[in-house]
């Protein structure tokens, strides 16, 4: 049987008369439209969006604002009102963006990007069963380390630094922590107060020390630390020596650090292992992309680090993933820690750190997004800028010099020259512009500066600029 729903126009009426017609759920819920769209969403979702929308006009006909005389259109729209609740409630939270902000690392857009290779290898890992810790030569069990560690192998040995094993867990902060426990807890960790950072999301260097059951032991002082101040702090409860990578921050003017190899010579004297939290890790000469004074992992164990922490999704350009890499004997000690099972990666992690290093063993750079941004030329970004700007019209837009920051907790203080296109609309603030392009289908986060819109096309993919140029007519109409 076919239930619709049936009113009768008046012209005044009372509250009580229009609580009275407005329909049970089972009644709306038999309503054509709504039918098919139980078929489509599932009848628990529906029946939940339908009691929302019709107590959200019971608030309305309370406080006053649903009165009599608009009761008929009400009714007669429940049917698309009920549907874009369902489509809203369902739809994904999760969402790919446009980076027009020039932070080649944003923290809060995801980081660095995968390449397409990384992505279609995880799509392969994930719609069906792996080998994950399975050896398909012996047929028995296998351990999910040896996917990346065989590829870690192969670059480190590249490099001279054969005598390496790398572990992989969650991100950079589990790395440093179960480095921690599986190596000094108990024990004394040295590290220069000029050191003790804080990052992004509470990362505090002193309280992950305290949760791996290592003590803290603090030398020199904020500005100025020196080599005698670890050695006179060193007694037979240290554990390690430890140097932390100053990743979102400088210290200028009167200062003064030991430098590493001074640090590692002072560990190897006293029989004590040198750790560094090197946080971004890149796996490439950044000399060569225009960023000078950022180490990188080679760089710290060939300068005799014992082991070195970094992300896998900051100057690496990989997933997000924390990596120890160094002496094998202490490598072995954290993936033998009972810790290490409850910050482990799983299998689509491990499929695009893979693919992201299978990259860099065929020297494949540019296919690295991260990689791409970074050595784009900012001439190739203004012309860009410029084809941008003369395919527009009603909005005031101009090309301005600017710089990329590289974010991320990566190279404090590193931009690169870039352009940016500088956009401007009458009768609106940049405020607005800038929300309202964050509220496209594809949304585009941009940066306002001096009530201008800036979109930064260093951190954008070319081929996003068409669907860019539609938007911005768009918005200007």
């Amino acid at each position: 049987m076919t239930c619709r729903l049936y009113w009768r126009a008046v012209t005044t009426v009372t509250k009580s008369e229009i609580f009275r017609r407005l329909p049970a759920v089972d009644e709306l819920l038999r309503v054509p439209e709504v039918t098919a769209l139980l078929a489509e969403r599932g009848r628990l979702t529906v029946t939940e969006a339908a009691r929302e929308e019709l107590d959200k006009l019971r608030v309305e006909i309370s406080r006053g604002t649903l009165e009599g005389d608009k009761l008929e259109g009400v009714l007669a729209a429940l049917p698309d009102a009920l549907r874009r609740r369902v489509t809203q409630a369902t739809a994904y939270s999760l969402r790919r963006v446009i980076n027009a902000s020039g932070v080649v690392l944003h923290t809060n857009l995801g980081r660095s990007p995968l390449s397409l290779e990384a992505a279609k290898h995880v799509a392969e890992t994930a719609i069906g069963y792996s080998n994950l810790e399975f050896d398909l030569e012996k047929g028995g069990r296998g351990r999910r380390d040896e996917h990346a560690q065989r590829l870690f192998s192969q670059l480190f040995a590249r490099q001279n630094l054969a005598e390496t094993a790398t572990v992989v867990v969650n991100n950079n902060a589990a790395a440093v922590m179960l480095a921690l426990a599986a190596l000094a807890e108990s024990g004394e960790v040295i590290v220069s107060r000029g050191e003790l950072v804080e990052i992004g999301g509470s990362f505090r260097i002193p309280e992950i020390m305290a949760l791996s059951g290592a003590v803290l032991r603090e030398v020199g002082t904020t500005n100025r630390t020196r080599i005698a101040d670890y050695e006179r702090a060193i007694n037979e409860r240290t554990r390690l020596l430890l140097r932390v990578h100053r990743s979102n921050f400088e210290i200028v003017g009167f200062t003064e650090q030991p430098s590493l190899t001074e640090l590692v010579e002072l560990g190897r004297r006293r029989g004590i292992a040198v750790m560094e939290d090197l946080g971004s890790g890149a796996l490439v000469d950044l000399e060569s992309y225009g960023i000078a004074g950022e180490p990188s992992v080679y760089d710290s164990l060939r300068a005799g680090v014992s082991l070195v922490t970094y992300s896998g999704d900051k100057l690496l350009g990989g997933p997000q993933a924390g990596l120890a890499t160094g002496n094998p004997v202490l490598v072995e000690r954290m993936r033998t820690h009972p810790l290490f099972r409850a910050l482990r990666v799983d299998k689509l992690c491990y499929a695009a750190l893979e693919a992201t290093l299978v990259t860099y063993l065929r020297e494949g750079y540019h296919q690295i997004p991260l990689l791409h941004m970074l050595s784009l030329p900012s001439e190739e970004v203004r012309r860009r800028c410029q084809a941008l700007a003369d395919s527009i019209s009603g909005l005031s837009a101009t090309v301005l010099e600017t710089v990329s920051m590289i974010g991320g907790g990566a190279a404090p203080g590193k931009t690169l020259p870039s352009f940016a296109l500088s956009l401007a609309c009458d009768g609106m603030s940049a405020t607005e512009l800038a929300r309202r392009l964050r509220q496209q289908a594809t949304p585009i986060v941009a940066r306002v500066e001096a009530d201008r819109v800036l979109l930064d096309l260093r951190t954008v993919d070319a081929a996003d600029d068409l669907y860019l140029a539609e938007v911005l007519a768009t918005v200007a109409r």
